[in-house]
């Protein structure tokens, strides 16, 4: 009975076998060999390692990236399961297509084109027209703001000068002045002012005496002053003064002053100011004198005598003797008041005692 049951058994499994080494060595349904190197090929990358019949074996990614395709026997077609798992491939595929492309297109245009617009377009144009109407509106306003009125500056104080008049070039002296002189004259409108120049001035006159004038004449080359000096009752003075001046037109301004009672002093001396003093001689003339020194009359040796000082010199003579006798009474009044209020003290203290 075995032995009956026992070739029909033997048969059917050596067909199974043979069926199996067919389905081994045949390649599957659909496949279609690739003739690229076995390298180059995606699809073979997984590694199998097989394990006991009728269990899956297990696929790494990492693995099929590193090791090559190229040994390719009859054990990895042992594992169906390995060679029919077709998401594997198709995830694979669609991973690496799909991030890839999208990604650098849209990094590359959209940044580029808009920034370069935006910076050129706005800034270059706006500050270069702010600046230029400011720049003009100013320099317009400031213009009618220019204009100053100016004050002319007062002119220098003139130079003095040493005259004398001699009666004859051989002879002494009979006039001697010293003297530093400034004309303000009103030709038409307004004030102009002058200085007698000492070194362009020649000197010309006459010797007075026994109730005559002495006269004393200066002139240079636009100004002529004449001076006329009267003695009554053993005193002089100053009794007429006349300006001429010839500006570069060549109109000629003059005026004349007479009845003067200026520079007084007793026969035999000198009158002397050294302050600047003004003299208001007409509407349309005025005298300004420095260290003022006139001898008309009565030079001896041809030196100043005695000299009268004029008013405006007297204060300053006055001014040291008043304020040294207003400290002592001062200083007298303390000390009085000292000495009552001490004795009023000591006057207490021996009634308490």
């Amino acid at each position: 009975m075995f032995r009956g049951l026992s070739l029909p058994l033997l048969f059917v499994l050596l067909s199974g076998v043979v069926h199996a080494d067919v389905l081994l060595l045949s390649p599957p349904e659909g496949y279609i060999p690739s003739t690229s190197p076995p390298t180059m090929e995606e699809t073979d990358a997984p590694k199998v390692t097989p394990t006991t019949p009728g269990f899956a074996s297990t696929i790494t990614d990492s693995a099929a990236a590193t090791e090559p395709a190229s040994a390719t026997t009859s054990k990895p077609y042992l594992d169906t399961t390995a060679i029919t798992d077709t998401p594997t491939t198709h995830s694979t595929n669609a991973t690496t297509v799909a991030p890839t492309t999208h990604q650098t297109n849209s990094t590359t245009e959209a940044p580029t084109t808009h920034t370069s617009n935006v910076t050129t377009a706005a800034p270059t144009s706006e500050p270069a027209n702010a600046t230029t109407v400011i720049t003009t509106n100013t320099t317009t306003a400031s213009v009618p703001t220019t204009p100053v009125p100016t004050t002319p500056t007062p002119p220098p104080n003139p130079r003095v000068g040493d005259y004398v008049v001699r009666a004859d070039p051989n002879s002494s002296v009979c006039l001697k002045a010293k003297m530093g002189l400034q004309f303000r004259f009103k030709p038409e409108t307004s004030f102009q002012t002058v200085n007698l120049d000492p070194n362009v001035t020649n000197t010309n006159g006459s010797c007075g005496s026994n109730g005559t004038d002495s006269t004393l004449t200066l002139m240079s080359d636009t100004i002529m002053v004449h001076f006329v000096f009267s003695n009554q009752t053993n005193k002089f003075h100053l009794s007429t003064l006349k300006f001429t001046l010839v500006n570069g037109s060549g109109s000629v301004f003059s005026t004349t002053t007479s009845n003067l009672s200026l520079w007084e002093a007793s026969l035999g001396s000198s009158y002397m100011c050294r302050k600047e003093q003004t003299y208001n001689l007409t509407d349309s003339l005025i005298l300004n004198t420095f260290e003022l020194q006139v001898q008309p009359f009565g030079v001896i040796d041809e030196k100043f005598s005695t000299a009268e000082d004029c008013r405006a010199d007297e204060p300053d003579s006055f001014i040291v003797p008043i304020a040294v006798g207003v400290a002592l009474i001062v200083l007298i009044l303390i000390v009085i008041l000292a000495y009552f209020i001490g004795r009023r003290r000591s006057v207490g203290y021996e009634q308490f005692s």
